[in-house]
């Protein structure tokens, strides 16, 4: 009997690790979604349209081509990890 009320006790501890794991997935997506979005709306030159790189190099330093397909590709490789990370808590 003891073995038993042992076991429900740790499923129960299990099941409320999960929701929390749960609910910080959820954040972690949103967040994901986020960033995912700014990257989009990020616009190298010559493309139309303003771009929230274009608002930063109007609101004191210039950002030159090189910089800015350079942060691009750090926020991708940043995203990519989010998102790995993100696959492999959901095998677990």
């Amino acid at each position: 009997m003891v073995d038993v009320n042992l076991l429900e006790q740790n499923i129960e501890l299990l099941i409320v690790r999960l929701t929390d794991c749960r609910k910080e997935n959820d954040v972690l997506r949103s967040e994901l979604s986020s960033l995912q979005n700014i990257l989009r709306t990020c616009k190298l030159p010559g493309t139309v349209g303003s771009s929230a790189m274009d608002s930063c190099s109007t609101s004191g330093g210039e950002f030159n081509y090189a910089e800015k397909m350079q942060v691009k590709q750090k926020l991708v490789l940043i995203l990519q990890k989010i998102e790995m990370e993100l696959r492999n808590n959901q095998t677990l």
